[in-house]
This record gives structure tokens, sequence and C-alpha cells, in this order.
């Protein structure tokens, strides 16, 4: 949990008043919307994969599959997300770092953007496969 040290205003963090039992799932919760939401409103990327979970999600639930093959399906979308969220995560962390261009922050993000790419390979696999076997 953060504290604020009275003295010198700053802020750190002690690792024996972090919060337990529901209210440590409750403030994880608020914490994991309030990061959606920010990627939603700050990233073109994650928008246009949440649409495509969101697309995905009308197809499966109007195509006559076996509820596994769905499953999989929307779960290759779900990893889409969770790679953008990672490959943005890593971003802003350099960023933080520092604004000026060095090559290991361009190589760190360049891998992210990599495993985000590796993702939509293996949802598109996935998607292709079960097309091909119905169609």
């Amino acid at each position: 949990m953060r504290i604020i040290d009275e003295t010198t205003s700053e802020m750190y963090f002690d690792p024996k008043a972090k919060p337990k039992g529901m209210l440590r799932i409750v403030l994880a919760m608020k914490n994991s919307v309030r990061a959606i939401t920010w990627l939603v409103k700050n990233e073109s990327a994650f928008r246009q994969e949440f649409i495509l979970l969101v697309l995905a999600a009308v197809v499966l639930a109007l195509w006559s599959i076996s509820y596994m093959e769905k499953a999989i399906l929307l779960s290759s979308v779900l990893f889409i997300l969770f790679a953008e969220i990672v490959n943005t995560a890593i971003e802003v962390t350099i960023d933080r770092i520092g604004k000026e261009i060095h090559p290991l922050s361009g190589l760190a993000k360049d891998l992210g953007s990599a495993g985000v790419f590796v993702a939509i390979a293996i949802s598109s696999l996935l998607w292709i496969g079960t097309l091909c076997r119905y169609f």
C-alpha cells in the first residue's frame, strides 16, 4: 500500500500495509477497471482490438460450433487484448523512464509490439482453422 511520509510529503510503498481478503480483491478490480478505462480512452490499438472482441463474441453467439471451440476462439481474441495491455505497459514504463531515444528503449517497445503480432497470428490461425473445418 502507498503511504505518504508526512515530514517529506514523499510517497513510498510499505509491503506490510498491503490490503488482505476482500478489500484486496475490490482494490485490484478498481485498479483494473481504471486501467482498462485508460486504455479505451488513450490507445487506438486497444479500442480496435476491443471492437474485434465484441464482433467475435457476436459471431460466436450465432455460430453453431461446440462450446470448446467457442471458448478457444474467444480466448484467442482475449489473448490479443492481453498482449496489447502488456505492450502498452512496456511503452508507458519506457516513456516514464525518459523520452530520449535509446536503442534499448526502442528494442523494448519493438519486442512488446512483436508480442502483439504473435498473439494476432495465433488467433488468426485458430479462426482460419476453425472456419476451414466448417466451410
